[in-house]
């Protein structure tokens, strides 16, 4: 009897256990959902206040009518956005400055990076550490200005916001960390062996099983140059070649917007309104492309970004 005593107390202790684990966990899952549903109307209610207030009346936008949802639908301020010759001149020149730097981060990455992969390669331990010091220590923006307007001649020339960024060391060890970790090394020496150059292995073998890595530096790099406005600022003087990003800085800091859009509006408050809706519509137009690129490169942006996370 004693022993059946003993058996039920330790089943009765075990159950109080398994139930207060039961209610710390519960009670652990409601904070977190509670801090993560927080944080994510935090992040999101902006971006559908700028949303809707793009395709809400003007007058409702300067009054602070809009909280949620559009209030009195119009499509005044995506007209106007294309009506504005300064912001499709900007939406030309940052498309061209990012299809440009995209295809070249690209090329000068994975030339750099298939090389820096093989074993074989001399000096390869000097060439890292010379490639991973440039990532710590670099000159400055007083050195870098020198260097682009003095010495190479570039100020006002689109190949100032081209040239220096065509090469980024960090997709450089992104690109041959995934060549050493998913591409076989016996399948590069086979495709020697039956004769393929070393060109030809990188541009057959490398850069096709390569394709989701380079899909996720397309992706980062594409959201770095699109979204970048200083060097444009730093480096360009003529309205005709700023990239987007400093257009849309002189509409939402400067309030500098083409003449031609707001001469048909009557009255100072009209105009200023009309400013507000203008501002809204623009920082629609100018992250859309972003969100319409991302789902297509979405698959292979959640294999690349596991890079070298499981091993085996």
């Amino acid at each position: 009897m004693v022993q059946n005593e003993n058996v039920r107390l330790k089943d009765s202790h075990n159950d109080r256990s398994r139930w207060r684990q039961g209610l710390d966990d519960r009670l652990f899952g409601i904070i977190t959902m509670t801090i993560l549903i927080f944080t994510g109307l935090v992040v999101i209610y902006p971006l559908i206040f700028v949303l809707s207030s793009s395709f809400s009346n003007p007058s409702a936008v300067l009054t602070g009518r809009v909280l949620l949802w559009p209030v009195e639908p119009t499509l005044d301020g995506y007209a106007a956005v294309f009506r504005n010759r300064q912001i499709l001149i900007g939406f030309r020149n940052s498309l061209f400055y990012t299809s440009i730097g995209v295809v070249l981060n690209l090329i000068m990455g994975m030339l750099a990076a298939y090389p820096l992969s093989r074993k074989h390669l001399v000096g390869r331990r000097f060439l890292n550490l010379f490639f991973i010091f440039t990532m710590f220590f670099s000159g400055g923006m007083i050195p870098r200005f020198l260097l682009i307007s003095d010495t190479l001649g570039l100020m006002d020339n689109p190949l100032a916001l081209i040239l220096p960024g065509m090469m980024s060391v960090w997709f450089v060890i992104l690109i041959r960390t995934y060549i050493q970790s998913s591409i076989p090394e016996e399948l590069i020496e086979a495709s020697e062996l039956d004769g393929c150059t070393t060109f030809g292995t990188l541009i057959r073998i490398v850069v096709p099983l390569s394709k989701p890595i380079l899909a996720v530096i397309a992706l980062f790099c594409t959201v770095a140059i699109w979204n970048a406005y200083f060097d444009g600022f730093l480096f360009i003087r003529t309205g005709d070649l700023f990239p987007l990003q400093v257009v849309l800085r002189n509409i939402l800091i400067l309030s500098t917007i083409d003449p031609e859009i707001m001469a048909d509006i009557r009255g100072a408050v009209n105009r200023q309104a009309m400013t507000h809706l203008i501002q809204y519509a623009v920082i629609v137009v100018s992250s859309a492309p972003l969100l319409i690129a991302y789902p297509f490169v979405q698959r292979h942006f959640v294999k690349g970004i596991m890079l070298g996370s499981v091993k085996g």
